[in-house]
C-alpha cells in the first residue's frame, strides 16, 4: 500500500497556551534537569533571560499544559487528524508504530508568560523499505507563534515511523 501523500500540507492541531511556571519547573524535574533558572525567577533573570525559561525539549509536551478552554475561544478547529488516518489504517495491517526524530527550532526562548499559538500540519510522508519490511514516515511541524506579535518562538517537528 502506497503512503497518502494527499495528507501533506493538511493541518493536524491549532491551540493557545499559557506557559506557567509549575509545568515549566515540573517537567525541568521530570527531565533531571537541576538548573535553578527554571524554577527561580532571579537565577533566570542572571542567566540572561526575560523570564523563567522553558527547558529545550518543553515543546513536545506544552500543548498538554495551559491550553484552557478560553483560550481556545475562536479557534477555527481541526476536524480529524490526517496523520492519525493513514497511521491507523496502517496498523490495521499489524506492524509496529515508532516515534522517529524530533527537532526543536528555537527562534527565541520559550519563557513562563508566554501566550504561544500553534498550528501544525503534515510536512512529509513517504516510504522506503528496510531489511524487507516498509517503512512509513510522517512528519508533522508545529509553528508556535508569541500570540502578542505574532513572530514565531518555536517550531517543532515530529516523525511517526510505521514498520510493516
Amino acid at each position: 500500500m502506497a503512503v497518502d501523500t494527499s495528507v501533506i500540507g493538511q493541518p493536524t492541531s491549532r491551540s493557545v497556551v499559557a506557559v506557567e511556571r509549575g509545568p515549566v519547573s515540573n517537567f525541568a524535574k521530570a527531565v533531571l534537569d537541576t538548573s535553578p533558572i527554571y524554577a527561580d525567577p532571579r537565577a533566570a533573570e542572571e542567566a540572561g533571560f526575560a523570564g523563567i525559561p522553558a527547558p529545550p525539549t518543553w515543546a513536545f509536551a506544552m500543548g498538554h499544559w495551559g491550553a484552557y478552554p478560553e483560550l481556545q475561544e475562536g479557534l477555527e478547529k481541526v476536524e480529524g487528524n490526517p496523520m492519525l488516518g493513514i497511521v491507523g489504517k496502517l496498523r490495521e495491517q499489524g506492524g509496529i508504530i515508532l516515534h522517529g526524530e524530533q527537532e526543536f527550532v528555537y527562534h527565541r526562548p520559550v519563557v513562563v508568560g508566554d501566550v504561544l499559538y500553534g498550528e501544525g500540519r503534515v510536512t512529509e510522508a513517504y516510504e522506503k523499505e528496510s531489511r524487507g519490511r516498509v517503512m512509513t514516515f510522517l512528519v508533522t511541524e508545529t509553528v508556535w507563534k508569541d500570540q502578542k506579535t505574532g513572530e514565531p518562538v518555536v517550531t517543532a517537528v515530529f516523525n511517526l515511523i510505521h514498520r510493516s
